[in-house]
């Protein structure tokens, strides 16, 4: 089991589930969307995850066409994101877990976008646009 909660702790969760592999998105929408380098994604589905939110601080922003990002209001975490087209799978942002995670990224994707300052680690498959599904499958993600 994981558990993750957001910077000022007023939003928890737990997940009763092993976490797929993940990647890390470049893209200028991710770059915004965590205010960090990339932003760090694994598909999770929601009957596994667990929300515990006693303050109702848990909002959401259509960042895009039928695309959800959700966010505590009182601290501003992001904690997830979904797609209107498949609300059953959320795409949990690795940064809010309180749990230790060991996995390493199978690649970096929308590297095009990437953050001129930002190196990326050499030995990790990268991509202009979104990784091939033989390395990574993005679930929950608009992965063609």
């Amino acid at each position: 089991m994981y558990k993750g909660s957001c910077l000022c702790g007023g939003i928890k969760y737990s997940i009763n589930a092993e976490l797929d592999a993940f990647g890390c998105c470049h893209c200028t929408s991710c770059r915004k969307g965590s205010g960090s380098a990339y932003g760090a994604n694994v598909g999770v589905d929601r009957a596994v995850f667990n929300i515990s939110d006693r303050d109702n601080l848990l909002r959401e922003f259509e960042s895009s066409k039928g695309k959800y990002r959700t966010f505590c209001s009182n601290c501003g975490s992001p904690l997830y994101a979904y797609l209107e087209k498949s609300p059953d799978m959320i795409r949990l942002r690795l940064g809010s877990l309180d749990t230790s995670f060991s996995q390493h990224p199978k690649a970096h994707t929308f590297i095009g976008e990437k953050a001129l300052w930002e190196i990326v680690d050499a030995d990790t498959p990268q991509f202009e646009t979104w990784a091939s599904r033989d390395i990574l499958v993005q679930k929950g993600s608009r992965q063609p």
